[in-house]
C-alpha cells in the first residue's frame, strides 16, 4: 500500500511533473507550428524565386528563338564541356519548342530526351496562354512553363517554348530547413523539461518545508507557528495566511476547553449540592417538614441543572447553524410587559423599579418564544447590576424590531462589551449585592445566538448617564411590521 493511499490522499501526478510536462507540450507544440510555418514560407519563396527564374530564361530564349535573319530558331546557350555539364545538371535550365501538334521542334543541346509535354496546357499555351505545371523529367520532379511563341511575330504563332527547371534543389533546401527545426525543436523541449522541472522544484520547495511544519502541529500543539522560509510575497503570506488560521483555532481549542470546563462546573455544582442535601437527610429519620425542605431545595436545584442545560443546547443548536426561526405574526408589546411581569417580583425584592417603554400594541413577524428568551436574558441581567431603574425600549427602525435594556448599574466600565457575550463570561461587577453570582454566564452569549439566528445583531455600551444599555435587533422574515 502506498502512503499516498495510508494518509487519505489520491495518488496522482505531482506539481513539479505536470507544470515541466505542460510546458514541454507547449513549447514543444509553438515550435512545431513555427517548423511548419517556417517549411510553406520558404517553399513558397523558392517557388516564387524559381518562376521568376524560369519566366525570365523563357523571355531571353524566347527573343534568342526570333533573332535569327533567316527565320531558323536557336537557343542562347553557353557552350559547356560534358564534365562541366554533368557538374552543374541540376541548376541547367530546361528547353525546348513545340508545335501545337507536339511535334518537337528544337531543344536544349544538353537534353538526351524530350520534356514530358502535356495535350492540354499545349493547346492553352498554343491560345496564347502562359501555363504553369510540375512534370517528372529525368526521374526527378520540374517545374515547367509553357510559353507561347505567338507573341513574337506571325510566323510563330503554332509554336511553344516549355521550360523546365529542376527542383532537387529546392526540396534538398526545404527538407534541410524542416530537418534543422525536428532537431531544435526535440532538443528545446528537452531543454525546456529540464528547465520547467529545475524552476518547479525551487518553486515548491518552501511549499514542503511548511507543510512538513504544519504536520508536526497537532491538538496539543497548536501555539505552535510555522516558520518556514519564503522568499516571495505570496509564499510569505501563505505562512502568515496559515498562521493567522492556526491562531484561530487555538483560540477556538481554547474556548472550547473553557467551555467544557465551565459547563462541567456548573453541571456538577448541582448534582453535588443535590447529593449533599440528600445524604444528609438519609442519615437519620427526619420529620415530614425536613424532607419538604431537602425536596423543595433539590427541586430548585434540578430546575437550575435543566435551565443550564437547556442554555448549552441553545448554543449547541447555533454552533451547528441548526437553530432556525419559526416566524409567527405577534404583539412584540404585549410579550415584552409579560415577560416583565414575571420579573416584577424579583425587581420589587431587590428594590428595582421596571420600567417599560412600548406602544399599546406593536405587531411584528418573528420567533416569538426567541423574544422572549432575549427580553428574559437581558432584563434578568440588568437586574443583577442595577441600583434602583431597570427601562425596557420597545421600536421599530425601518423592519426590524429593536429591543433595548437599560440600567443604572456600574456600566461597562473596565470591561469589553464583546467580551460579555462570550460563554460563562462573568465581571467582578457580575455579583449581586449578597455576593452570590447570579446566573449560569451565558444567558448574554445566548442573546446573541438568538438575535443572529433571526438575522439581526446583539450589542452592549456604557451609558453617558451611567449604567449599561443592551441593544438587540431582530429582522423580520415575513414582511413588514405593522402598528395597531
Amino acid at each position: 500500500m502506498t502512503t499516498a493511499h495510508v494518509s487519505g490522499i489520491e495518488p496522482g501526478a505531482s506539481f513539479r511533473s505536470r507544470l515541466a510536462l505542460r510546458a514541454t507540450v507547449t513549447v514543444t507544440a509553438g515550435l512545431s507550428l513555427l517548423c511548419v510555418a517556417t517549411g510553406l514560407a520558404l517553399s513558397a519563396f523558392l517557388d516564387r524565386e524559381i518562376d521568376a527564374a524560369i519566366l525570365s530564361i523563357a523571355a531571353i530564349q524566347a527573343a534568342s528563338l526570333a533573332d535569327g535573319p533567316s527565320g531558323e530558331m536557336h537557343f542562347h546557350e553557353w557552350d559547356l564541356t560534358p564534365e562541366e555539364a554533368v557538374s552543374v545538371q541540376d541548376l541547367v535550365q530546361y528547353a525546348q519548342v513545340w508545335d501545337e501538334t507536339g511535334t518537337s521542334l528544337l531543344r536544349s543541346q544538353y537534353m538526351t530526351s524530350d520534356l514530358p509535354v502535356d495535350p492540354e496546357s499545349l493547346a492553352r499555351a498554343s491560345a496564347g496562354d502562359l501555363v504553369w505545371s510540375r512534370q517528372e523529367f529525368g526521374g526527378a520532379r520540374v517545374r515547367t512553363l509553357f510559353y507561347p511563341l505567338a507573341r513574337l511575330g506571325a510566323k510563330h504563332s503554332t509554336h511553344v517554348l516549355q521550360v523546365a527547371a529542376p527542383l532537387t534543389q529546392r526540396n534538398a533546401i526545404v527538407r534541410s530547413a524542416v530537418l534543422f527545426f525536428c532537431v531544435l525543436t526535440v532538443l528545446l523541449a528537452v531543454a525546456t523539461y529540464m528547465g520547467s522541472w529545475w524552476l518547479a522544484g525551487s518553486a515548491v520547495r518552501p511549499i514542503h518545508a511548511v507543510i512538513d511544519q504544519a504536520e508536526e502541529i497537532g491538538a496539543r500543539s497548536l501555539d505552535r507557528r510555522i516558520q518556514a522560509f519564503a522568499d516571495t510575497r505570496e509564499y510569505r503570506r501563505l505562512v502568515q495566511v496559515l498562521n493567522t488560521m492556526l491562531g484561530r483555532l487555538q483560540a477556538g481549542f481554547d474556548a472550547q476547553r473553557r467551555f467544557t470546563a465551565d459547563a462541567s462546573h456548573e453541571l456538577r455544582s448541582p448534582l453535588t449540592a443535590m447529593r449533599g442535601e440528600i445524604e444528609v437527610a438519609l442519615r437519620r429519620d427526619r420529620e415530614p417538614e425536613e424532607y419538604r425542605e431537602v425536596l423543595n431545595s433539590t427541586l430548585e436545584e434540578v430546575a437550575r441543572l435543566s435551565r443550564t442545560s437547556e442554555e448549552l443546547l441553545t448554543l449547541a443548536r447555533s454552533d451547528s447553524q441548526t437553530l432556525v426561526p419559526a416566524p409567527t405574526e405577534v404583539d412584540a408589546s404585549d410579550r415584552v410587559r409579560r415577560i416583565a411581569e414575571r420579573l416584577e417580583g424579583t425587581a420589587d425584592a431587590r428594590g428595582i423599579s421596571l420600567v417599560v417603554d412600548a406602544p399599546a400594541a406593536m405587531y411584528v413577524t418573528i420567533d416569538p418564544e426567541m423574544l422572549d428568551r432575549i427580553t428574559w436574558n437581558l432584563v434578568a441581567n440588568a437586574l443583577r447590576h442595577a441600583a434602583s431603574v431597570v427601562s425596557i425600549g420597545i421600536s421599530m427602525e425601518a423592519s426590524d424590531l429593536v429591543l433595548v435594556v437599560r440600567d443604572d448599574g456600574p456600566g461597562l466600565r473596565g470591561v469589553d462589551p464583546e467580551s460579555l457575550f462570550e460563554r460563562f463570561y462573568r465581571s467582578d461587577e457580575a455579583r449581586t449585592p449578597d455576593g452570590s453570582i447570579g446566573g449560569t454566564g451565558l444567558g448574554l452569549s445566548i442573546v446573541r445566538a438568538l438575535a443572529e439566528s433571526h438575522g439581526g445583531s446583539a450589542r452592549g455600551t456604557t451609558r453617558a448617564e451611567g449604567g449599561a444599555e443592551f441593544t438587540v435587533r431582530l429582522s423580520q422574515t415575513l414582511g413588514a411590521a405593522r402598528r395597531a
